[in-house]
């Protein structure tokens, strides 16, 4: 009985949850703070040799103590994110405070190393201290916009710190208006605002880029579904239709050959034409099970070391029958080689030598010849198999590896196909971590060509 396209969904529901807003936000805080781990060392090492060459290098060293003290705090936090394979909401609120605690002390440790500074300077600019607290917030603003909250608690101690500095000769001093104490603070003002712009432009990318991503993994969870209806749907009626096929099919042959008595010469012609149509959809049918099978990922492969020459004798001597009723001449160049084991799976490259055989079979004249051999070439061997028939035009290669197409699709072709041959045999070959092809020239004849590991240089590799 067919299944409906409800219970196929329902089977097929997905197990895994589509990541939360709120974890996503948490892994890339870290993911990228991880990334720019080494960037932010280099730059705390260097503001820090600076400042003690110029300024107090004990009380220098112990801020950048400071420092590094809260990264080895944050560097914590993300190995217990990073442990959590899925971050509920609870567990993301836990993760959120002790993020905004981090921050808190990573802020006021940058800070109190720009305050040292600008403490330690005579009255004026306080160019070096106000420049450093500038980096940091920028360097805020691009790299810690995942966590609103978060960033804004670094901004406002940022901040806070960059008008203490920019007040603190205005205090001492109580300056004019028109004192460049007074300009330099106005300027400060100024960089604060830049600041919050730039942030509020990150976030607002970030936060488009995460609707995008979510829009983008909601379309690939109900693609997946409709994938797997879809493959159900395609096994479950192929396998139905297989069954009164091969009843019909059996019962067309039986009477074809006479078992069953003498047919009437009226009927003989119509009742070969549907054994042929019968067998063809049969192909039809073994063909679609075997393509949804391998984009579902459901075959497995049973790799061994594989003779070239046995694979291609075998492959020949299946086929002779096939080649004997066409009259055509069906050889196998393997005689005074030396055979080289191949790395594959012997039933699935047996399908494959099927395919290309009966292919250059079908396109064949009558009386001519196709020959399977091989050859060494590096660390691989190249199957061949080389026909003197009507060759194949230029630019075709999407048609012969194509779903469901032909080179020639007209209905005068001599031989009928499913258009699955090839595209199938592409798949398995790929599977083998090989490479399938062909050269071909128009009235002369065809070659295809597999290039497969040889099981030495396979198991090295």
């Amino acid at each position: 009985m067919i299944k409906t396209v409800d219970e196929t969904l329902n089977e097929g529901e997905v197990s895994e949850e589509p990541v939360g807003a709120s974890e996503q936000q948490i892994r890339d805080y870290y993911n990228g703070s991880k990334n720019l781990v080494w960037q932010r060392q280099a730059i705390f090492f260097a503001a820090t040799v600076l400042t003690m060459f110029y300024f107090d290098p004990i009380k220098s060293m112990a801020c950048y103590g400071a420092v590094l003290l809260t990264e080895v705090i944050d560097f914590a936090i993300s190995r217990r994110v990073d442990q959590h394979q899925r971050i509920d909401d609870a567990r993301a609120r836990s993760f959120r405070g002790w993020i905004i605690a981090a921050t808190i002390l990573s802020s006021c440790a940058i800070c109190l190393f720009a305050i040292m500074i600008a403490l330690q300077e005579p009255t004026g600019g306080h160019f070096t201290p106000l420049f450093f607290l500038l980096s940091a917030a920028i360097f805020a603003a691009m790299n810690n916009h995942q966590i609103v909250s978060a960033l804004a608690v670094r901004l406002a101690i940022y901040g806070a710190s960059f008008l203490f500095i920019a007040l603190l000769d205005i205090l001492r001093e109580s300056p004019p208006m028109s004192s460049d104490h007074w300009l330099h603070f106005f300027t400060v003002l100024f960089s604060m605002y830049f600041i919050v712009d730039c942030s509020f432009v990150f976030l607002k990318n970030y936060r488009k880029n995460l609707r995008q991503m979510e829009v983008l993994r909601e379309e690939h969870e109900r693609t997946k579904v409709a994938y797997r209806a879809k493959s159900q749907f395609v096994s479950v009626v192929s396998h139905e239709l297989r069954t009164p096929l091969t009843s019909i099919k059996g019962s067309l042959d039986l009477i074809n050959t006479g078992i069953l008595g003498p047919v009437p010469e009226q009927f003989q012609s119509v009742l070969r034409i549907a054994g042929r149509n019968a067998e063809r959809l049969g192909d039809l049918i073994n063909d679609i099970l075997d393509l949804q099978k391998i984009e579902a990922g459901e075959i497995s492969y049973r790799f061994k070391a594989i003779d070239v020459k046995d694979l291609i004798d075998e492959a020949v001597e299946a086929n002779k029958g096939f080649a004997d009723k066409m009259d055509i001449t069906l050889l196998a160049d393997i005689d005074g080689k030396d055979g080289a084991p191949v790395r594959g799976d012997e039933r699935r490259l047996m399908q494959v030598m099927s395919n290309m055989i009966s292919n250059a079979l079908k396109f064949s004249h009558a009386g001519g010849k196709v020959t399977v051999g091989f050859e060494r070439i590096g660390d691989k061997i190249r199957i061949q198999v080389s026909d003197q028939g009507v060759g194949i035009p230029e630019n075709s290669r999407e048609k012969v590896f194509g779903k469901f197409t032909q080179v020639d699709s007209t209905d005068q072709r001599a031989f009928g196909g499913t258009g699955l041959g090839m595209n199938i045999s592409k798949k398995i070959i790929e599977q083998h971590d090989g490479q399938i092809d062909y050269v071909s020239e128009l009235g002369v004849g065809t070659t295809f060509f597999i290039d497969l590991k040889i099981w030495d240089q396979a198991r090295a590799a």
